[in-house]
């Protein structure tokens, strides 16, 4: 072998990093919103309108397929635009030194 050949050894890299974590086909960031959208259609179509399953079930599909459609690419994207804007004023002022320079320490 020659001195500027070298034996090179890879290391293993876990082939998860980076990716999104699911459980089973389902994104595991949506398992809390569809718990809350389940528990409040639930409560709302079967229990104060009194409707049966399948109308409750079809809301409850309905609710979670319309929270993963907007939150599909990152919640921030769509939740962001409920968070307010910054008040920004125009203000005047004096500048004012922080440090004095070496000839105006000597006046003093």
């Amino acid at each position: 072998m020659a001195s500027n050949q070298r034996d090179y050894t890879f290391r293993r890299v876990n082939p998860s990093l980076g990716k999104q974590p699911n459980i089973g086909p389902l994104p595991a960031d949506q398992l809390i919103p569809w718990v809350v959208i389940f528990l409040c259609f639930y409560y709302i179509f079967h229990g104060i309108f009194g409707l049966d399953w399948v109308w409750t079930g079809s809301a409850i599909a309905w609710g979670c397929s319309t929270w993963w459609v907007m939150t599909a690419r990152g919640a921030y994207r769509w939740l962001s635009m409920f968070l307010p804007t910054p008040k920004w004023g125009v203000g005047f002022a004096r500048y004012e030194k922080f440090v004095k320079d070496m000839g105006e320490k000597n006046r003093d």
